[in-house]
């Protein structure tokens, strides 16, 4: 039965590393698991080491996050965007990674994902020039704030996946510890 729950846990963990790329919260789901599976099972008799390999996928998703959000504010803010401008780029990439993943429905799995990830920089794009544009600047310099809030988005997304993914390696030691 053991082996039956190390599975469930690995297939859970890699589920989860992928919902990264929905902008979903992929990263705190496999810490959440990680930290069930070594408090749930019994590990051979390696406790300290379950625990700490607990401790540090939850630092890497805390660190996850952090990369996302600010890539993305700082794209703004390199390219001489303003407060506002950052604010509505993270929460029109939030809209636009939820819409994407209704547009992508027609082409399964793939499509979701391209259009999540896809929306979610065009979302940032278009928040970032709506504050610009709101905040009094011209139409070509919001431009160049939403182009460089939708590339931050985009590689926030990628770093925060990335370190799913070292999560995902460390997670699944708990099961061969």
């Amino acid at each position: 039965m053991t082996f039956v729950w190390a599975l469930l846990f690995v297939l859970a963990v890699l589920v989860f590393w992928s919902l990264n790329l929905l902008g979903l919260p992929g990263n705190w789901m496999i810490a959440a698991a990680t930290v069930l599976y070594a408090w749930l099972t019994p590990g051979p008799g390696s406790g300290g080491l379950r625990w700490t390999a607990v401790a540090v996928v939850t630092g890497l998703a805390i660190l996850g996050e952090i990369l996302e959000l600010v890539a993305c504010a700082a794209g703004v803010k390199r390219a001489g965007g303003s407060r506002r401008g950052a604010a509505l780029a993270l929460v029109g990439s939030v809209a636009g990674a939820t819409a994407g993943l209704f547009v992508g429905v027609p082409v399964p799995v793939i499509g979701s994902v391209v259009a999540a990830l896809l929306f979610a920089g065009l979302g940032a794009l278009l928040g970032a020039m709506l504050g610009e544009l709101s905040a009094g600047r011209s139409q070509a310099a919001s431009w160049g704030v939403g182009r460089a809030a939708f590339w931050g988005r985009l590689l926030g997304t990628l770093a925060k996946t990335l370190i799913g993914a070292v999560m995902a390696g460390v997670a699944i030691t708990v099961v061969v510890v």
